[in-house]
């Protein structure tokens, strides 16, 4: 979980931002959006193989 803590007179929008930049760094939305749906050990090897040629 990632987490940030704002500083005293700090805007939200900058903190947000913060907190994006640490959650990108960590790859926590990548690993998100791939297990958004389970895909099976065959189409993982086949989309893998298209995607190095």
């Amino acid at each position: 979980m990632s987490e940030i803590r704002m500083k005293k007179g700090e805007p939200v929008d900058r903190a947000l931002r913060r907190l994006k930049k640490k959650m990108d760094k960590e790859g926590t939305m990548k690993e998100l959006r791939n297990r958004r749906h389970y895909m099976k050990p065959s189409e993982a090897k086949r989309r893998k193989k298209r995607r190095t040629r």
